[in-house]
């Protein structure tokens, strides 16, 4: 958990849905901003696998394209703001928003951040590593993760509960590890910039719970796109 928070079930259920929609409708907008066709656009090609796979409809798809590209008449631009604080119990957080209005987001988090703490820039990520993040599946049970990522050219690796592999990759490496990876017949579900903890921190199990339901109160915001936790 000390690289990328996600909420347990958080594709269970129609408002979770919904919820998921939202997210990946603005990844995909604002990676059309450069470029709205995906073939020429690795980030945007990326962003629509992941739409297709979590069956978004076509038409929210291509209007999320639009309004990213600046077709159309929903065009908007959303920035990408960061947080960075503490849960209940101190363990460090970097929030990823994506946003078309950061008064509005920055109001948001101070609302939520008030069971933790909310820190000035650079409190917390001087002890994380920003880094790609390629999320992966075998081509075949047994595929050995270590091989693969010294192929791929990735500097690390972590097998995920469901027998996926998220490597880590250099800043500039995502789109070299993730056509490596794909050559060697793994599927890719993401590719992404992200902030690996340094140095993750243990929670007791009594205090796990509570850090779990902030962590979900604040995935659960709209603005909200991603979560890097410095917890084990």
């Amino acid at each position: 958990m000390g690289a990328q928070w996600k909420q347990k079930g958080r594709e269970a259920g129609a408002a979770a849905k919904g919820k998921l929609f939202t997210k990946l409708a603005k990844e995909i907008a604002v990676a059309a901003k450069s470029g709205a066709d995906p073939a020429g656009n690795p980030r945007l090609q990326r962003a629509v696998e992941a739409a297709k796979k979590a069956s978004m409809p076509r038409d929210t798809l291509e209007r999320a394209i639009k309004r990213g590209s600046g077709g159309g008449d929903e065009s908007m631009q959303y920035e990408v703001v960061y947080y960075e604080g503490f849960t209940p119990h101190r363990v460090p957080v970097i929030v990823e928003c994506l946003t078309e209005n950061k008064n509005r987001t920055a109001g948001s988090m101070r609302g939520l951040f008030r069971k933790g703490q909310l820190a000035a820039a650079g409190a917390v990520s001087w002890d994380f590593a920003h880094l790609g993040f390629v999320e992966a599946t075998p081509p075949a049970p047994g595929t050995d993760a270590e091989t693969a990522a010294i192929e791929a050219g990735a500097q690390d690796f972590e097998v995920n509960d469901d027998g996926s592999v998220r490597f880590f990759t250099d800043a500039t490496d995502v789109d070299v590890v993730s056509k490596a990876l794909t050559a060697a017949k793994w599927t890719l579900t993401s590719a992404k910039l992200g902030w690996r903890a340094k140095n993750p921190v243990t929670v007791p199990d009594a205090a796990r719970a509570e850090v779990e339901a902030f962590l979900a109160e604040l995935d659960d915001d709209d603005d909200v796109q991603d979560l890097y936790v410095a917890m084990k």
